[in-house]
């Protein structure tokens, strides 16, 4: 018997496969590796898009009393410690020391960083080098207004951010799973937008908008509205990159906001979507492996992965390691999980605003992927840790295919997505 290695925690797991399954697996299509990344870093830093270079811009500005750096939280697996050493290596050949340096980690609505996290966002000598603070999303005073957008949406930003002399995001690009794609404007909200910015961004009605899913920014209003404040509050510039399955850099993009996204974008839809015939009645997929599937809460982005690729009434086998179990600070959503509701009354609530909380889109996608297939999770959680909403618990992906073979029938049509949103299935007619 074969077996099929699967990207789970930091060391992955072990499928052992049954040479009777009518069996599909989709791996990333090869992608090549910058050889040496700090120096393509600083290429792209030295010959961006859409702007001057960065060397240019600062000598326009003057005087710059403190250069905001807008970095990923620790629940991305962007390889910061990396963009950010040839960032700092160029901004110290212009003459910035480094206490003119702030590194703003964009946590959103998460929890704040762990010691260990900022260690891989900073790398140990800039982390001892540099000052660094976690956005608050809740902290009212730390926070600027900046009125309303055309859509509704109050716009609240990290004060830090805004009353720097010079800005600058940093972020990675890849398929999300209703903002469309990551990175770009993304960086600033919701990256560091306040708490009430976030929640309007991704109300009921936006994450339940057709075009709020995998790889639609156009049309889709989160994306828009996401654009529209970046426009609004302003970023001098950006460094980008793409990665693969091992989060290895695989193309690096820096200028202008919108103009990296759009052409780092169009390399993703290059690589990441495959299309499909037809559905199938059983999907296997997780995160991609650590940091993506600490905890339950994220895992729910794996999961729409396989909502695009399984029949109506099909199963979804999750696997996740959840190291933080369901979500260290994501208490609304473990509420939820455990409120003993159907997925269905989860899902009119959140759409009725019976359910108005933090994290609601979270818990109103999970509802609606229920609806459609049954999921089963795979993870380092004992079964009373899953909630009572209908997760299924299986000790092992084998027992799960097994439980669900016996529904389906031998024959059933199986697909093994090892290496979370690095392949993303799309119908042929979609």
């Amino acid at each position: 018997m074969s077996s099929i290695k699967f990207d789970y925690g930091r060391d992955g797991i072990e499928i052992k496969v049954d040479p009777i399954w009518n069996l599909t697996i989709f791996r990333p299509k090869s992608q090549d590796l910058i050889a040496n990344t700090n120096e393509a870093i600083k290429e792209a830093i030295r010959n961006p898009i859409g702007t001057i270079p960065l060397k240019e811009l600062i000598k326009e500005k003057g005087d710059l009393e403190q250069i905001c750096i807008v970095a990923s939280d620790g629940t991305r697996p962007v390889p910061s410690r990396i963009i950010l050493k040839a960032l700092i290596e160029e901004l110290n050949s212009y003459g910035i020391n480094d206490n003119q340096i702030l590194v703003l980690i964009a946590t959103g609505l998460h929890r704040q960083s762990r010691e260990d996290e900022l260690e891989r966002i900073l790398g140990i000598e800039l982390k001892c080098r540099l000052k660094s603070i976690d956005h608050v999303a809740t902290d009212k005073a730390s926070l600027k207004d900046f009125g309303t957008a055309p859509d509704g949406v109050p716009i609240y930003i990290n004060k830090h951010y805004c009353e720097s002399d010079l800005k600058i995001l940093t972020g990675y690009v890849e398929p999300h799973f209703f903002f469309g794609f990551s990175g770009g404007p993304k960086s600033i909200a919701p990256g560091i937008a306040g708490a009430e910015t976030i929640q309007a961004n991704h109300s009921a009605e936006n994450i339940a908008h057709p075009l709020a899913r995998f790889g639609i920014d156009k049309g889709n209003p989160m994306h828009e509205n996401s654009k529209h404040i970046s426009d609004t509050i302003g970023a001098d510039f950006i460094v980008n990159v793409c990665i693969n399955e091992k989060h290895e850099i695989t193309r690096v993009a820096a200028g202008n906001v919108m103009q990296v996204h759009e052409q780092l974008v169009k390399y993703q839809l290059n690589y990441i979507f495959k299309k499909i015939k037809d559905l199938y009645d059983i999907v296997i997929c997780g995160n991609g492996g650590y940091p993506l599937d600490l905890n339950l809460y994220q895992a729910v982005k794996s999961m729409a992965i396989g909502e695009i690729a399984v029949k109506e009434g099909g199963t979804i086998i999750s696997v996740n390691e959840l190291s933080d179990g369901v979500g260290i600070g994501q208490e609304n959503f473990r509420d939820l999980i455990f409120s003993g509701k159907t997925p269905k009354t989860l899902y009119e609530q959140v759409l009725n605003k019976e359910i108005v909380i933090p994290d609601q889109w979270e818990i109103q996608v999970l509802a609606r992927i229920m609806m459609r297939a049954e999921i089963y999770v795979i993870s380092s959680l004992k079964e009373e840790e899953i909630g009572n909403i209908g997760l299924k618990y299986a000790n092992s992906v084998e027992e799960a295919i097994d439980a669900s073979l016996k529904k389906y029938g031998q024959g059933a049509r199986i697909l093994i997505l090892p290496n979370g949103p690095q392949v993303i299935p799309i119908l042929k007619n979609k």
